[in-house]
This record gives C-alpha cells, sequence and structure tokens, in this order.
C-alpha cells in the first residue's frame, strides 16, 4: 500500500441518521468463514523511533496449531513505507520500545517460558537477554541516557509461604495472600539487577524523571481490583531507592508523566470524587517536589487520559461520542486544542517523536481493519506503515451508519447500525442486536471482523445488526454516563427496546424477528431483556452476564462497581438490588437463552450463569449454558473463539431464522 490512505469517515445523511457508509474497493463478493475472521492479522503498540524515521510494531497472528495467538515486532521505515518483520521468536514478542538513542530495540517475550526483556542491535546481531526474572516481566521503560531500563515483576513465593505450602497443601487467606509487584532496574551493559520498591503496595504504571535520577510510579495497597480506588503516586531516587509520597489524596490517582524540565508531573485523577466508576478522570499537575494539586480539565466532559508531556503541553486522548481523538492541554491556560482536522476516526496507541513532530498511533475507519500510521501531530494525517486491511479485500463486510433516537424518558441515544452489502431500502430485515460491555465501552462505526458474535456472516445472511451506545456508554460526558446509576438494566432497556422500535418505524427492522446479545455488561443487558422484555425477542445470548446484583456483589472481584452504581450494599438497600436484578422477572422470561460463561470468570463469576439457566429451566423456557473450561472473563484463545461464535450462530440460526436444529460445536449428533 502507497500514499495517502484516508482513513476518516465518509459523510451523507439518511432521515434523522448521521450516515457513515465505508465503501470497499474490489469485488466485495467473498463472505468470509468463521475461521478466516478469527485467523486475521492485527497490529498493535506502536513505537516510534526518536528521530521519527522508523516505527516499531507488533503483528498478533492466530496459532491454530497451539491454540494460541501470538505477536511478533515488524519495523516500517517511515519514509518509504516499506515494513519488514524483525522478531521470529516461538510464542511472543511485544512491547517494542527504542533506546534512547534509536540504535537498538528492546521487548519481552516468553519464548524462553516467562516474559523477560530482550534488547537487539538494529545494526546487526541477534536478540539478546536482558534479564532472567523468576516470575516474569510486567512492564519496562529505557532510561533517559539509555544505560538502564526501569522494569516491574511480582515477587516470588516467599519462603514462609512456601513451608506452608508443603505443610498444610495450598490454600488462600482471601484479602491477605497477595503477591505484590514491583520496580527493579537493570543496567544494560552488566545486567545486573537492583530492587527499587518494597513494602506494602503493589507498583502499576512509572516513568523515568528527565534526568533519569527518579522515576515517579503510581501504587495501590494490593493486586487486587476493588482496590484501583485507593491508587497514589510516589516518586523513588534511583541512586539509593529511597521513596517519597508526592500524590495521597483519596480515590485513584494513576498514571504520572514527566513535564520536559523534571519541575511537575502530571497524572491523571478523580480529584476525590468518591464515584469515580463514571465519573469524569481529570488531568492534574503537581510540583515533583511536592506541593498542590492543580486540576486542568474539568472543562472538559470526558475522561482525559494522559499520554505524554511535551514541549507545545500535555497530550491525552479521550473518546467523542463514536469517535476518539489527540488532544494537547496547556497547562498555564488550561486551553485543549483537538489535534487533526477534526473530523470523526478512531485513533489510539500514540508515540512521540522526540521533539514531538511526528507520532505514530493504531487507527480505523468504516471500511477497514486497524493499520500503524505515522503523521505530523499537528494535522494527524499520515501515511500506512501496515497493510493489515489487504486481507479483507473482496469481503462483503457489510456498510456501517451511527443512527440516533430518543429513549423512553427523552434521553438521545446514538448506535452504531450495520448494514448487508446489497441492503434494499423498502424491506424490512431480521435485526440483531450486539450491546456492548463496560458499561462505559463505545461501539464504533468500524468493521466487526471479530469477537464471539458472527456479525459479518449475519449482514450476508441477510440481517441488520444495531450496536447501541446506552446511557453510560463512554464519549457522551459525565452526566450520561451517570443515567444508568440506581437504573442498571431498567434505563438500558429503555435504549434498547427504544432502538428497535425506532427501526422498526423507519421500515428498516421485521418486528417478529429480533435477536439480542451481549458479553459482560452487554451479557447483563441482555439478561435483564430476556425477563424483563422477553416478548420482544424470538432468541437472546448472554454472555458472562449477571442476573443478580446479589449473587454478583458477593462473588466479583471489584465489589465497589456495585456499591458505586447502586449508592448501596444490598443490606442496605434490597430493593434497588431486587429492581435492578434480572432474576427479579424470572417469572416473565420466555425467549431462548443461550448463555455462555468462562469456568474461572472473576469478574462476573459462574454462579450468576447457573442461577439464570435454573431460573429459565424452571419456567420451561428453551434455554443452554455452555461453560468455557479453563477461562476467565473472555475468551483469549482461537479454538473457544470459534467455539462460542458457531454456537451464537447456532443459536439465532435455529430461533430466529428456524432452520432446523443442528449439533452445536463440538457437540455430538442426536
Amino acid at each position: 500500500m502507497s500514499g495517502r490512505r484516508p482513513w476518516v469517515l465518509v459523510a451523507g445523511v439518511l432521515v434523522t441518521v448521521v450516515s457513515l457508509v465505508g465503501m470497499v474497493a474490489g469485488a466485495d463478493d467473498k463472505v468470509p468463514t468463521m475461521d478466516e475472521m478469527i485467523s486475521l492479522k492485527w497490529v498493535g503498540s506502536p513505537a516510534l523511533s526518536p528521530d521519527g524515521r522508523r516505527v516499531a510494531y507488533t503483528v498478533r497472528e492466530t496459532n491454530w496449531e497451539e491454540n494460541a495467538y501470538e505477536t511478533e515486532i515488524w519495523i516500517a521505515d517511515v519514509g518509504t513505507g516499506e515494513a519488514r518483520q524483525l522478531t521470529f521468536g516461538r510464542k511472543s514478542s511485544s512491547a517494542p520500545a527504542w533506546s534512547p538513542d534509536g540504535k537498538r530495540l528492546a521487548f519481552v517475550s516468553d519464548r524462553e517460558g516467562k516474559r523477560q526483556i530482550y534488547v537487539i542491535n538494529l545494526a546487526g546481531g541477534e536478540a539478546e537477554a536482558l534479564t532472567k526474572s523468576e516470575e516474569g516481566i510486567s512492564a519496562f521503560e529505557w532510561a533517559p541516557d539509555g544505560g538502564s531500563i526501569a522494569f516491574t515483576q511480582t515477587d516470588p513465593v516467599p519462603e514462609d509461604r512456601k513451608d506452608r505450602d508443603k505443610k498444610y497443601g495450598e490454600f488462600e487467606v482471601i484479602d491477605a495472600d497477595h503477591r505484590l509487584t514491583h520496580l527493579h532496574v537493570v543496567d544494560v551493559a552488566s545486567k545486573a539487577v537492583r530492587k527499587l520498591t518494597s513494602g506494602g503496595y503493589t507498583v502499576g504504571s512509572f516513568t523515568w524523571s528527565p534526568d533519569g535520577r527518579t522515576i515517579a510510579f503510581d501504587h495501590q495497597p494490593t493486586p487486587d481490583p476493588s482496590m484501583r480506588g485507593d491508587s497514589n503516586i510516589s516518586i523513588v531516587t534511583v541512586a539509593s531507592a529511597s521513596v517519597s509520597p508526592l500524590v495521597t489524596q483519596e480515590g485513584p490517582d494513576r498514571g504520572p508523566v514527566w513535564a520536559p524540565d523534571g519541575h511537575a508531573i502530571a497524572f491523571s485523577t478523580s480529584m476525590a470524587n468518591p464515584w469515580h466508576y463514571y465519573a469524569n478522570d481529570l488531568i492534574a499537575t503537581i510540583p515533583s517536589s511536592g506541593g498542590t494539586i492543580t486540576p486542568l480539565t474539568r472543562a472538559f466532559d470526558e475522561d482525559a487520559n494522559p499520554v505524554a508531556w511535551g514541549p507545545g503541553g500535555i497530550y491525552f486522548w479521550a473518546w467523542s461520542r463514536t469517535s476518539s481523538h489527540l488532544y494537547r492541554l496547556d497547562p498555564k491556560g488550561n486551553d485543549v486544542t483537538r489535534l487533526g482536522d477534526g473530523r470523526a476516526g478512531v485513533v489510539r496507541g500514540f508515540s512521540f517523536s522526540q521533539d514531538f513532530s511526528r507520532v505514530a498511533f493504531v487507527g480505523a475507519d468504516a471500511s477497514s481493519m486497524e493499520e500503524v500510521f505515522v503523521a505530523p501531530v499537528a494535522t494527524m494525517q499520515g501515511r500506512p506503515m501496515s497493510r493489515m486491511s489487504d486481507q479483507i479485500k473482496g469481503w462483503r463486510i457489510g456498510t456501517r451508519e451511527v443512527v440516533r433516537w430518543t429513549s423512553k424518558d427523552g434521553t438521545e441515544i446514538e448506535g452504531v447500525l450495520h448494514k448487508p452489502d446489497d441492503f434494499q431500502a423498502g424491506r424490512r430485515y431480521p435485526l440483531l442486536v450486539v450491546t456492548h460491555g463496560g458499561p462505559t465501552g463505545v461501539s464504533l462505526p468500524v468493521p466487526r471482523l471479530g469477537g464471539v458474535y458472527p456479525i459479518t456472516q449475519w449482514l450476508a445472511k441477510g440481517a441488520l445488526v444495531l450496536e447501541p451506545n446506552y446511557r453510560g456508554s463512554a464519549g457522551y460526558g459525565e452526566k450520561f454516563r451517570a443515567l444508568n446509576v440506581r437504573n442498571l438494566g431498567v434505563g438500558d432497556a429503555w435504549d434498547v427496546i427504544s432502538g428497535i422500535d425506532a427501526l422498526v418505524e423507519r421500515g428498516l427492522v421485521d418486528n417478529a424477528r429480533v435477536g439480542a446479545m451481549g458479553w459482560s455488561q452487554g451479557g447483563y443487558i441482555s439478561a435483564f431483556l430476556t425477563t424483563h422484555d422477553s416478548a420482544r425477542f424470538k432468541a437472546i445470548s448472554v454472555g458472562a452476564g449477571i442476573s443478580n446484583w446479589v449473587t454478583y456483589y458477593v462473588n466479583t472481584d471489584i465489589h465497589p462497581f456495585t456499591r458505586q452504581y447502586l449508592r448501596a450494599t444490598p443490606w442496605d438497600d434490597p430493593a434497588i438490588y431486587a429492581k435492578t436484578s434480572p432474576m427479579t422477572y424470572i417469572k416473565q422470561a420466555s425467549a431462548p437463552t443461550l448463555i455462555q460463561h468462562g469456568e474461572n470468570d472473576q469478574r462476573v463469576p459462574p454462579p450468576n450463569a447457573f442461577e439464570l439457566y435454573q431460573g429459565l429451566q424452571d419456567q420451561g423456557v428453551p434455554v443452554k449454558l455452555i461453560i468455557y473450561k479453563g477461562f476467565g472473563h473472555g475468551l483469549n484463545k482461537p479454538k473457544a473463539t470459534r467455539a462460542a461464535m458457531e454456537h451464537n450462530w447456532e443459536w439465532f440460526d435455529e430461533h430466529l431464522w428456524n432452520a432446523t436444529p443442528a449439533p452445536a460445536a463440538g457437540e455430538p449428533r442426536r
């Protein structure tokens, strides 16, 4: 691929619809198989060289034989666009990072078992392991002088724990037997390692000061996800390993980035807001020597995620409805500038040249896969360095547009409507509603070519697919994200049902052939629909969904989530837990329901699946429960993805299209 490629969305008009229709060149006559979709290669983790002339990035591939997704590192010349694969080791190599002089590239790889840091001289030679960590490396960053690398790793199992296991066998004391993560530094020349932090906290993100003498890092008391709301920021002096607290206020404070002169630090913060799960994350600054915290983005109504602090200001990333953008913040006047021309697009994963004149990022549009781009910072318009979209040339992937409707309480809701390539105006189509997770996720007007829902195949079969950005979604501001507080499920269902009604009213949808599905929070909304609004649907699929907020609250690994959204514990306000729980309405259920869940899911534990399954069985509702062995909250291996995708295809084929029931994926024929 050569020349400048447009990656913004194409604008058009359709009644009250903002149309963003993808246009794919070529004879789009091939319907890809599910295996072909799962086998697609994907780019990520762009790293721009200090001089801005080369970009390293990862390419994820599917290894069916090993049943694994594996990544390797590629490098592209920004001037010519020519790319080459750099690593060829067993398993995966990821997280490329340039040395400050641009002569070496560091990365992590599990080619020899545990994740270790490797360094390769780009002038020639083989990659050399820099660490031999017993537990594996979590993250790393070059020192400004290139002489050392800081990294985090989990502490080894303590000797007293080993002795205990030897004497009594293995057991875990909940909320006590934590394995903490700490900062270390390795000398690149000698490979000597020193531990920089220790004690009763676990380290998250970190970054070197410009002079290389100190490292700022965020930390929380334990690695328990429930503790994310109690994270602080400290600074460690590298030479002495002495630690000084910097930000100690209530709530989450994390993601420190240094000012170019080292005199201040910017970070993401809730500014002690107790409702940080759905309130805006702000960017604030504090002198690196300590002092007053100054919030800078109160006027910016979205989560502001700091990326870097350059000569021109603080760069951050944020959602804006169904788009995402890179912004620059003036820390003196608090002025925010959206970089680029402001047209719709989806960008993420930013890496700057040393002088901040160029930026590498991953971008996508309505007709293409994600590609790595390098562009001038001011315009954000650059050429693609990768050619992932070549994989889908000639595929029938449908078109996408952003639609709007009014929910039951008058709230404006947006969603992404996928249409078949051969869509015909005036025809009513079956509709499948796919609801995102989060709830602070966001559905985007880009091709849906992965995951457990075969959207591309459904489009080719002659269906419409709607992905609603229900209340609580990111990109629409703090008040919108708070609309499902003490209204979970109830308000979300309003948004889904009203979206279906709007498409029926426009003459697009056959109201008698509608299905719904979702994973995680989307699974919860699907569970709510299958019990509360069951008559509207021919079939429903519940993926890793919550069925009872009390069951969820006492089993999940993020207990504060429920307390924040329902503003109470079940012991303080059982009524709100009943109102928002799908199981409360189980007697109303009638829609055939598929339930999919990971065996080891800690975020939404399997009791939620079994409770819904038994309740539906008791009502005589057609129901199937599938537990994916060895998986947590998501399915991260290709064969499991294949199974879940085929299970969904077969379920809706039978119940929405009235096809003859076929054995589900992997099940024996009767």
